[in-house]
């Protein structure tokens, strides 16, 4: 009798599988470094560290050194619930398709999320209620969000009132892309206004003197930054910086036509600047009224493009603009969440981006003298 109750497993606690050791416990790792297990605990999670309460090098080397004699591993499952976290940050995209063609503009994003989640030892999880429509999705796609420890959000038009609440619930939220509201909200962007500046300065160095912006008819923070900048660059060099220097069209794709670029052209406008979005509607619409109105670049009209052109023109020459930092911006988003997520403050960071002089500007060309006999 008394053999076979040796046999049984104490209660509470599995027999280990035959050849298997069974899994050590804190307990265990307690009884042989000589301590107690909430000393374990804290060594073992560095909780001690974050509470202002170290424990002596001492201490701490016989726990590592029990831990390590044991085979001691953290069951990953326990830890997280201890932890009251998942170790999951999620990504939400507006866009109607998730961005995960490499072609796509918000792409190198993903890029930069992925490799610095993965040195902050955090998982992904990607919410596809974005391909519903985008900011349509509404709250119930947001909503999920909540399966991780906190979320970034891509995209140009995100819906303010379900972002607010999760800031008012104090959920973790990093947008990536500059955001006025709603209040509280943690954002990482790029500096397109001191970006876009730079293109107009370039220009007017160059010696242009009417300077033209092709942007798209809507208001996110993204466009009315280039917008700001241009205005700003153009004001510095002392160029016309009234309404007639923007040209906003609700799909340039169609209403930004030959005549009318060569109409721009008749009235002393010798540079073209277009914005950057991510269909690229903007520059394929000004590049293709140019071309049909027959006029050479650079050497007739220059162009700059605020931002950099889609994928599948890379293979054209390389306008003059600027390049955005997207894995940068991904990678400082990710951080940013992190801290969110530890309880650090809402804070919005601008990322610089860099100048590209490119192949699509030049000086303008001399005015035409009159032939005498005219």
């Amino acid at each position: 009798m008394a053999k076979e109750a040796a046999g049984r497993a104490r209660p509470g606690r599995a027999p280990a599988p035959a050849g298997r050791r069974a899994r050590p416990r804190q307990a265990e790792v307690a009884r042989l470094a000589g301590v107690s297990q909430a000393t374990v605990s804290l060594v073992l999670s560095g909780r001690d560290l974050a509470t202002g309460r170290p424990i002596s090098a001492e201490t701490r080397a016989k726990v590592l050194d029990a831990a390590h004699s044991l085979g001691y591993v953290p069951d990953p499952a326990a830890s997280r619930l201890a932890a009251a976290r998942n170790n999951l940050l999620g990504v939400f995209s507006f866009t109607a398709t998730f961005p995960t063609d490499v072609r796509h503009s918000y792409y190198p994003f993903l890029v930069g999320v992925e490799q610095e989640a993965a040195a902050q030892g955090y998982d992904l999880v990607l919410f596809t209620g974005s391909s519903t429509g985008g900011a349509g999705a509404g709250g119930g796609a947001l909503s999920r969000v909540r399966l991780a420890d906190g979320c970034l959000f891509l995209g140009r038009h995100a819906p303010a009132d379900e972002l607010r609440r999760l800031v008012a619930d104090d959920f973790p939220v990093v947008h990536v892309g500059r955001r006025d509201e709603p209040e509280g909200l943690a954002w990482v962007g790029a500096d397109y206004v001191s970006a876009s500046r730079e293109v107009v300065a370039a220009l007017a160095g160059l010696g242009h003197r009417r300077v033209l912006l092709v942007r798209e008819d809507d208001d996110a923070p993204a466009s009315t930054d280039r917008e700001r900048g241009f205005l700003d660059g153009l004001a510095d060099s002392g160029l016309p910086a009234g309404s007639d220097a923007v040209y906003r069209s609700g799909d340039p794709r169609h209403d930004l036509t030959a005549e009318r670029v060569r109409a721009w052209v008749a009235e002393g406008v010798t540079a073209f600047v277009a914005e950057e979005t991510d269909t690229g509607a903007a520059w394929r619409a000004l590049r293709a009224a140019v071309d049909a109105a027959g006029l050479d670049c650079p050497g007739e009209v220059s162009l700059a493009l605020l931002g950099s052109p889609p994928a599948d023109l890379a293979d054209e020459p390389a306008p003059m603009g600027f390049d955005i930092p997207r894995p940068a911006l991904g990678a400082e988003a990710v951080r940013l969440l992190a801290s969110r997520i530890a309880g650090g403050p809402a804070e919005g960071t601008l990322v610089a981006c860099a100048f590209r002089p490119g192949a699509t500007a030049g000086p303008p060309p001399s005015p035409r003298t009159p032939h005498p006999s005219s």
